[in-house]
């Protein structure tokens, strides 16, 4: 059998001009085992004619009379930036485009449809995704001529000019404090009618993407589960428009808040791309390299759980702080330029997760500036590449090119550290702080139950809490009390959301605190959960003695929130 199609004008094969036409039975003749390298081929060419990939190294050679043909790297993944704009020093939208394709990067996520934006963006080649905000949910959802008139001005009045390619339908709405989720599927099938309205839909892809938060379980890998109050109202009827719109699931992936929240058993080597043994996944035995693999392929198996398994991903955003505030363990320069770095050479150089080996990766860094502006705790303000002023937080490089001329990145001492947005928003979503700089929100335990556990619910379901420590079993289970688990549940919440004041209320039953709990102030309340994810705030106590159910005391170990002693 010989391979008889031709190879496209291109100049990507060794050793030939960029105009030559050669058919592969030129280069060898194919032997059974070859057959199915002989059709992979024939549909990588088809789609190389159409440039729907974006090829890095394609080389070929006829070796030997055994007729080997060597194919290193038929394509590598695709890097992108999200390009936030919660700030009053950025340059502007004509500069930012400069920027971009200064950098070599031709990928671009927004978080709105800015005229400005959109309109320097114009024939620069760079593909845009643009944003619907969550407030618009339920306009677009209730009314189809809503987002038909979104459609016309936001995407028809720039398309095709401005490479739109996706629009993204809110954004983490799972965890939208204004409980947005019932919404969210309905409007994306009107902003899609919309669009087949425009004869845009085969262009221009419908999506919304998601949080880690909305899986029930994420470890091991292959254990991964969405939550199961998400899965029959939006998880698979979202998945099913996906489906049937040939679209694909945006998923936001932070390894930097997998790390903070558990220093003490993940390997930062492991969390930054860098040398290290890997895990074992206990379900599958694949092993992994990167908590972002690790993350990634947990959102597989939750798809695959549900027989979703043809469903592509796109993770549209990722990214780690070059700055944090005393108790965001991890936050510094050399970690975030390690963290982007590495990622950036992952996902150039090609390959899939362990799960998903043959899946191109497409990843959006988080984000293309720092931005002063954002409420929250310091590292919300310093996820970026750039500073204002266009000059680089950490030296990475975002193309293939580059990649030639620098090696995989080393921690080392963080550069430009003074010049990092460090001061938080006066008035910005109220964030609190004691003077020290540390609080905590618990339950209050005179509230009535009902809404402890409507509280309760919220937090660890659409909230999107981390609640894994107090099911059964698990180390802050006991004391098993709804007060306890309220705490725990309302201060993950809490610092979830960057520590404002609304976020700690729960219709009355919560407040926040600025010392350090002490068991005279908080009765019952399991407070060492509460602080265990933040251990360095509370000096050099290890232990705190809590009252449980029975009027007795034991010990709670700060740290790990585990019974230690009686």
């Amino acid at each position: 059998m010989i391979c008889s199609t031709s190879v496209p004008p291109h100049p990507i094969i060794s050793g030939h001009s960029p105009n030559s036409q050669l058919p592969l039975k030129t280069l060898y003749k194919s032997t059974k085992a070859e057959q199915a390298l002989c059709f992979s081929l024939s549909i990588f060419l088809k789609r190389l004619r159409t440039r729907a990939w974006n090829v890095s190294t394609f080389l070929t050679s006829y070796s030997s009379p055994s007729s080997h043909l060597q194919v290193q790297k038929l394509y590598a993944g695709l890097i992108g930036v999200n390009y936030g704009r919660i700030a009053n020093d950025l340059p502007s939208a004509m500069k930012v485009v400069k920027l971009l394709k200064s950098q070599g990067i031709y990928r671009v996520k927004l978080y709105d449809s800015d005229r400005a934006v959109l309109k320097a963006l114009a024939g620069s080649g760079i593909k845009v995704v643009v944003s619907l905000p969550n407030e618009l949910l339920y306009s677009a959802s209730k009314t189809p001529s809503f987002a038909h008139t979104w459609v016309q001005k936001n995407v028809a009045a720039y398309h095709p000019s401005t490479q739109i390619q996706t629009i993204a339908v809110g954004n983490e709405v799972f965890v939208d404090p204004h409980n947005t989720t019932k919404y969210l599927v309905p409007a994306m099938q009107n902003i899609h009618s919309a669009l087949v309205k425009f004869n845009f839909h085969s262009a221009i892809k419908v999506s919304s993407p998601i949080a880690l938060s909305a899986l029930q379980s994420s470890y091991p890998s292959s254990a991964g589960s969405f939550k199961p109050e998400l899965v029959e109202p939006v998880i698979k009827p979202m998945l099913d428009f996906l489906r049937q719109t040939s679209s694909y699931l945006m998923v936001n992936a932070y390894p930097f808040f997998a790390y903070e929240a558990n220093a003490d058993v993940i390997s930062l080597d492991y969390a930054l791309f860098e040398e290290n043994p890997g895990v074992v996944d206990s379900g599958n035995g694949l092993r992994y390299l990167s908590l972002f693999d690790a993350q990634i392929d947990a959102v597989y198996a939750a798809m695959s759980a549900l027989k979703y398994d043809d469903l592509k991903m796109v993770v549209s955003e990722t990214g780690w702080p070059s700055k944090g505030d005393e108790n965001e363990v991890g936050a510094s320069e050399d970690n975030a330029a390690a963290y982007n770095g590495n990622l950036v050479r992952r996902v150039l150089t090609g390959g899939g997760t362990p799960l998903k080996p043959q899946a191109e990766l497409e990843v959006y860094l988080f984000a293309l500036f720092n931005e002063n502006n954002k409420p929250g705790p310091t590292s919300e303000r310093n996820y970026g590449l750039f500073y204002p002023d266009e000059k680089k937080v950490y030296d990475i490089t975002l193309t293939p090119e580059g990649l030639k001329h620098q090696g995989k990145i080393r921690r080392s001492k963080p550069v430009n550290g003074s010049k990092s947005q460090s001061t938080p928003v006066k008035g910005g979503r109220g964030v609190s702080k004691s003077s020290s700089g540390h609080t905590w929100c618990v339950a209050n335990g005179k509230a009535e139950k009902k809404k402890l556990q409507a509280g309760l619910d919220y937090a660890c379901g659409e909230g999107g809490a981390d609640c894994r420590q107090i099911q059964p079993g698990a180390t802050c289970y006991n004391p098993n009390t709804l007060e306890a688990h309220a705490s725990f549940a309302f201060n993950s919440y809490y610092q979830k959301m960057g520590r404002a004041v609304w976020t700690c209320d729960f219709q009355g039953s919560a407040f926040v605190v600025t010392k350090r709990p002490t068991v005279k102030r908080l009765s019952t309340i399991d407070l060492p959960a509460v602080p265990s994810l933040f251990p360095e705030s509370l000096g050099n106590a290890s232990s705190l003695p809590v009252p449980d159910t029975k009027g007795g005391l034991f010990l709670v170990d700060l740290v790990k929130c585990i019974p230690i002693g009686t």
